[in-house]
């Protein structure tokens, strides 16, 4: 096989203060690998940090320390000054049984809001009243069904810290894969700066326009939206009591998800052109339009930060692997925000392939043999492209303001809140507890 060679998209995760108060945890560690299998240990190089990449080089360097020896390499310098992001992220229970045993959620759990009951309604925009239709409450009282709500900003200073302080990881930053070499028994991976490492796979992690899926030759189907997605955190004057709302609009979802405190964050979909015009325009003329969406019930609210809008779409890898690479994260899916699960999809990548990765080479097996990689591919690619599917079907079917769809679609969440049963099989279904579940999820270990 020929030299590929392209630049990495840069990371998004980025070195938080620790990490420049610390500069020799960024310096090389150690000489360049000659073989993708030492003693001490198969190598993999994680390209791109991030959620997905951080997680997993987190994960592999705490649960498989003597058979996998872990390279992070990320793009961001570590002096790059990032704006507060209170933007919620929503982990089902099976991301956080996979963040508790790689000791992340004792930090997050301080400032982590737990979700108590969701209630969806579907009605116009203008709608004197918006009726509940569906509701979660006693469904989700079990812990083991219950999500979480945690600051994406908080979450990536987590990863970054425990990286940083991490012996068993080789933090490379800021730095980029250029290209990577692939022969029978490991990839030569060569870097911006010069480097060249030797491993026996590489995990890209490097997000939608992931250059690395580009070098593998590997194609993505889908299609954007005419919609964009407006993310912002907001104070309010009355306390949430940890409810999350869904209003299905005609113009898309528009969500609200408790936060720690009197705040929430939302996640508004709107046509793409009225998207931009709102962010950019005045903040008088936006907190108008989002108050006749937020509603009235927790009082005046009050902006933290600035709105941001980006793009929607619906894109999945033909393939989740390629020659010694594994594709992770959004550089293997990306799927509609309307029901919060992008990351805990991608945090299923990270399960999946850890365990895939540990279990070989805990009997000596190559960790980037086609064997190993095909059993990560045949455990995920059918279930994200399921969970993208469904997000996209609802976001068509609800994303409309025709009468006839409307009472159709509000007879069939009625008649879903009079199903207990029902009800309870979708909250497991949301919490990761259904189908072949790797043991990571389950709270079992490796």
């Amino acid at each position: 096989m020929g030299e590929k060679v392209v630049p990495c998209r840069a990371a998004t995760l980025r070195l938080v203060t620790q990490a420049v108060a610390q500069p020799h945890a960024l310096a090389y560690r150690g000489p360049v690998a000659q073989s993708a299998n030492q003693q001490s240990g198969f190598r993999i190089v994680v390209a791109g940090g991030g959620f997905a990449g951080g997680t997993l080089a987190l994960a592999l360097a705490q649960l498989a320390p003597k058979t996998c020896r872990v390279t992070l390499v990320d793009a961001a310098p570590p002096d790059i000054a990032q704006e507060p992001d209170g933007r919620g992220l929503a982990l089902s229970p099976a991301s956080k049984n996979l963040l508790s045993a790689i000791g992340l959620w004792p930090r997050l759990a301080p400032g982590a809001q737990s979700m108590d009951s969701i209630e969806i309604t579907d009605s116009p925009l203008n709608a004197a009243l918006r009726p509940h239709l569906l509701g979660f409450t006693d469904e989700l009282r079990d812990e083991g069904a219950k999500a979480w709500l945690v600051e994406a900003g908080a979450l990536l200073a987590a990863i970054m810290e425990a990286v940083v302080a991490h012996p068993g990881i080789e933090l490379i930053a800021p730095d980029t894969v250029q290209g990577f070499k692939v022969d029978g028994f490991g990839a030569d991976i060569h870097l911006a700066s010069g480097r060249t490492l030797r491993a026996a796979l590489i995990a890209a992690a490097d997000g939608k326009n992931s250059r690395l899926r580009e070098l593998a030759g590997i194609n993505c189907i889908g299609w954007s939206y005419a919609q964009k997605g407006i993310v912002a955190t907001l104070s309010h004057e009355r306390p949430h009591e940890g409810r999350a709302i869904q209003h299905f609009l005609p113009s898309g979802p528009f969500a609200i998800l408790p936060l720690r405190g009197n705040r929430s964050s939302i996640v508004w979909t709107e046509g793409a052109d009225k998207a931009t015009a709102l962010v950019a325009g005045d903040k008088d003329v936006f907190l108008a339009e989002l108050g006749r969406r937020f509603g009235h019930r927790l009082g005046a609210i009050s902006l933290e930060g600035h709105p941001r809008a980006f793009p929607l779409a619906f894109q999945m890898a033909r393939a989740f692997v390629g020659d010694r690479l594994a594709l992770v994260g959004d550089a293997a899916h990306v799927v509609h925000p309307l029901a919060g699960q992008g990351l805990n999809i991608g945090l299923r990548d990270v399960a999946a392939l850890v365990e895939a990765i540990t279990d070989n080479a805990r009997l000596g097996l190559d960790i980037g043999s086609a064997t190993a990689l095909g059993r990560y591919q045949r455990w995920r690619r059918f279930d994200s492209a399921f969970s993208g599917a469904v997000m996209d079907g609802m976001n068509r079917l609800f994303s409309n303001d025709k009468a006839p769809l409307r009472a159709i679609r509000d007879l069939g969440m009625g008649l879903v809140d009079r199903a207990p049963g029902l009800k309870r099989f979708l909250v497991r279904e949301a919490a990761g507890a259904t189908g072949d579940v790797p043991r990571l999820l389950k709270g079992e270990a490796l």
